[in-house]
């Protein structure tokens, strides 16, 4: 497509389906995030629950889901990256988006780690 030329209704709706996938992913994380601080949430809440394992054990569960959630948003999210040509909009790497669910696990598995090791008296 040379300077002249307008973007043809494919391209654009093309570009309007890149950032929905963006807006999606983002949504994903949002959520994703939502289940660190309700797991991190309910363990602050319930300090002096007994057993002492089952609030780590429900704040391990919520943490676990949170890596879910992001490592499956990660990859619908590459897929569709794929399958698709920006033409107008700079879209997102895919590699940006790997990097953000990885970063995010490494946050919920180091509280995951510290719920389970560090003793608040």
């Amino acid at each position: 497509m040379t300077s002249q030329e307008s973007p043809s209704r494919d391209n654009l709706a093309e570009d309007r389906t890149i950032l929905a996938n963006e807006r999606t992913f983002g949504s994903w994380m949002r959520t994703s995030l939502a289940c660190v601080a309700i797991g991190v949430g309910f363990k602050g809440l319930f300090p002096t629950m007994e057993p002492a394992w089952v609030p780590r054990a429900i704040a391990t569960g919520f943490l676990l889901l949170a890596v879910l959630v992001i490592m499956a948003a990660e990859r619908r999210a590459a897929a569709v990256l794929s399958r698709l040509e920006p033409h107008v909009v700079t879209s997102a790497k895919a590699m940006n988006l790997r990097l953000f669910a990885w970063l995010v696990s490494a946050g919920a598995g180091a509280l995951t780690v510290a719920i389970w090791t560090v003793r608040i008296e």
